[in-house]
């Protein structure tokens, strides 16, 4: 992916936009950063971490880089998963005294599989402003690209490190029919790929979305049966951080429905349509008319 130069937050020709907006005091500002590449941050994001008092943030030396990109240099509070409580005590005085205080993460939105959420509940426990500044997300982004057609999606983040308690998770989800959202670190894709084989159908669709928006980005989906022999076949594979999509459970109806249609095409090889369509209505109790139909409509786009 190209390397773009960055200019100065006041040089930027649509800065004037969002100056123009409105930024009150005494606020916590929920402001999302790029998850890879630097130019996807927002011209709001960039005026909002200009503007404020502090920003607190994951690690001071990522966000003193992201900021010195763009000619920015705020004060900074280290607040991490560590320290959020004693944090967010620190916050709210300062925000109780008038002041703009951004809270940003490494990556990507705060609170979402990062820290944050903690200190966004005490400072709207504490009757104090929060204001979100929506940007990157590695969930949404790999759910764009995936091609998974379902209107729904189950965040699960990141799986237990333990075997045991892997599987324990994965086995509640088996009959989630949204698509579900996995994060994985590379040193663990290949336990996350193998817990998944081991719990769910092999023929469910799997979306594997590494280093999002970077150099090397990649996204490849195919059967779950072909997942672990995809991530072995190139060692870079175990290197980067990952989103995995896994398709969601089928309703019943069409659980049945896709196995009969399954049953029909393996006897089609075999058999005459009418041997065929009579075989899989036996198997899976479905009307023997509307098989021997499909049947035909399979036998012509064959032909």
């Amino acid at each position: 992916m190209t390397e773009f130069q960055t200019t100065p937050i006041a040089q930027l020709p649509v800065i004037g936009e969002a100056a123009h907006q409105s930024y009150p005091t005494a606020t916590l500002y929920i402001v999302a950063t790029p998850i890879g590449n630097v130019t996807d941050i927002s011209v709001r994001a960039l005026h909002v971490l200009s503007l404020v008092d502090a920003v607190a943030c994951e690690d001071t030396r990522n966000t003193g880089n992201l900021l010195t990109r763009f000619g920015l240099s705020r004060p900074m509070i280290a607040a991490h998963q560590h320290n959020e409580r004693e944090v967010a005590d620190k916050l709210i005085a300062r925000l109780q005294a008038g002041e703009r205080i951004a809270l940003v993460s490494d990556a990507g939105t705060p609170g979402v599989s990062d820290p944050g959420a903690r200190i966004v509940d005490a400072v709207r426990s504490a009757g104090l402003r929060v204001v979100p500044v929506p940007g990157a997300s590695a969930a949404v982004t790999a759910l764009s690209a995936s091609g998974l057609v379902n209107d729904q999606f189950y965040f699960v983040g990141f799986l237990p490190a333990k075997a045991k308690q892997r599987e324990t998770v994965l086995q509640k989800l088996l009959t989630v029919g949204a698509t579900m959202v996995f994060y994985e670190a590379p040193h663990r894709i290949l336990d996350c790929v193998e817990a998944l084989t081991g719990v769910f159908e092999p023929a469910r669709q799997v979306v594997f979305a590494r280093e999002l928006t970077k150099l090397f980005e990649e996204i490849h989906r195919c059967p779950l049966s072909e997942a672990l022999e995809w991530v072995k076949a190139d060692a870079h594979r175990e290197k980067g951080e990952y989103v995995v999509l896994l398709e969601g459970a089928q309703a019943e109806g069409d659980a049945e429905e896709a196995e009969a249609e399954r049953i029909l095409n393996i006897l089609l090889a075999e058999c005459s349509v009418k041997q065929a369509a009579n075989l899989t209505a036996q198997i899976t109790g479905r009307k023997k008319n509307a098989l021997y139909d499909r049947a035909l409509e399979i036998k012509g786009q064959q032909d």
